[in-house]
């Protein structure tokens, strides 16, 4: 079935546009202001530390760089372990797979599919510098437990955001609820900064200092000052463009090279934007998922993701389990709903069970609770804002005829 005969599509787009972006993206092409790391890109960082309560915040062009230099600014060594979560994207550890460092993989929760705090502890050693954790569709992962083992040990958090924006825990946003938090802002995401962007947020200043400088084509290097470093020239005047400290200091050792990882003025504009937006965007998301909710509840052979106390679900991805016992296996259960209409998007793949992580060593077996969920139980459906009410009763309405044929050992398939 193409992608364009689905009644019930799988979005491409997780936010919604309208005309509120298209004027903002006007009032900067109109202007004569940059185009690059002007006002709108301070706008939406300052916007974005009162929404976290981060005492900073750096755009970048994506959620993968976001990450990217998150992992290059701890410093990791060979012989270090950083131990991450398997159910996520791949771009969470992607950036390791440059680092000569052991990754040890932990186990999920089998009701929230997010890192499973004792799994995490089980793989603790003397070597482990960093935990990289995501809050899986947008529903927080237990920050107390897991921030209780990293501070015992003087281990390093990272949060992978891309899924939480809208969500809450303990009346905090995710993002300064571990020492770095990594967004992205992809056309998939709750919010977009037109198709692709990110953003780091940090606590430490010193970890700050050095993000924008990676982030703004600056090498991360320890520089220290030197009264003639270029054989006593003098420090040149104001209106020679970019001497940095070029004049006033010797390098010691580079950390990074640094890279451009500016956001457009546009897409900051349009970011500041969705933020207005946000609370709205994410109701509409949890209106979705309440409604399948409600409907999953009245089949006992099905179990679905719960708020805890304290916890709220932004729902970036809805997501469910179908007991392998009810006499359809889970792959048969998704081909009846796509058959029906309805795009079907697996996610994700256990990432030690990748390729590149499968020739560093990592196997099946490795994280049983992750594999039986995902090969067997595992389904995900459609809750983007995005969908219209049509399409949202449709999808219950397949939803609903699917259950009840598990339910009563029949198939009979409605043409869509």
């Amino acid at each position: 079935m193409s992608s364009q005969s689905y009644l019930v599509p799988y979005p491409t787009r997780g936010s919604v546009l309208g005309e509120a972006e298209l004027a903002a993206v006007s009032r900067v092409l109109r202007s004569h202001s940059p185009l690059s790391a002007g006002i709108h890109r301070a706008a939406f960082e300052k916007r974005f530390c009162e929404l976290t309560g981060s005492a900073h915040a750096l755009s970048v062009t994506s959620g993968t760089v976001a990450l990217a230099l998150a992992i290059s600014v701890l410093g990791l060594r060979p012989g270090d372990e950083v131990i991450a979560t398997s159910q996520t994207y791949k771009a969470t550890v992607q950036p390791l797979l440059e680092h000569q460092v052991t990754v040890r993989f932990c186990d999920i929760d089998r009701t929230t599919l997010n890192a499973d705090p004792d799994s995490i502890k089980s793989l603790v050693s003397e070597r482990t510098k960093a935990i990289l954790l995501v809050h899986y569709g947008g529903l927080p992962a237990d920050m107390e437990s897991i921030m209780s083992i990293a501070r015992l040990h003087g281990i390093v958090v990272v949060e992978d955001c891309a899924h939480a924006l809208g969500s809450l825990y303990r009346g905090s946003t995710p993002g300064a609820l571990g020492d770095i938090g990594c967004f992205s802002f992809h056309s998939s995401k709750n919010i977009t900064t037109l198709g692709e962007g990110g953003m780091v947020t940090v606590q430490n200043d010193a970890w700050a200092e050095r993000l924008d400088r990676m982030r703004s084509n600056d090498s991360d290097a320890v520089f220290v000052p030197s009264p003639h470093p270029l054989g006593g020239r003098e420090v040149p005047p104001d209106w020679m463009l970019h001497p940095g400290n070029a004049y006033t200091h010797g390098c010691v050792e580079v950390l990074n090279a640094g890279t451009n990882a500016t956001m457009p003025e546009p897409s900051a504009a349009v970011g500041v934007v969705q933020l207005d937006r946000l609370d709205e965007l994410v109701a509409r998301r949890r209106d979705i998922a309440h409604r399948i909710t409600a409907l999953l509840k009245r089949y006992p052979f099905v179990r679905t993701v719960e708020e805890t106390h304290g916890v709220r679900n932004a729902y970036h991805l809805y997501t469910f389990f179908l007991d392998p016992g009810c006499g359809v296996g889970r792959d048969a259960f998704v081909d009846r709903l796509v058959r029906r209409g309805v795009e079907i998007q697996l996610r994700y793949f256990p990432l030690h069970l990748m390729p590149e992580w499968r020739a560093r060593g990592h196997r099946l077996g490795e994280c049983p609770v992750a594999e039986r969920l995902w090969f067997e139980e595992q389904v995900n459906l459609p809750c983007q804002p995005g969908l219209s009410d049509q399409q949202v009763a449709w999808l219950l309405e397949a939803l609903e005829a699917v259950l009840t044929e598990v339910e009563t050992g029949t198939s009979v398939l409605a043409s869509p």
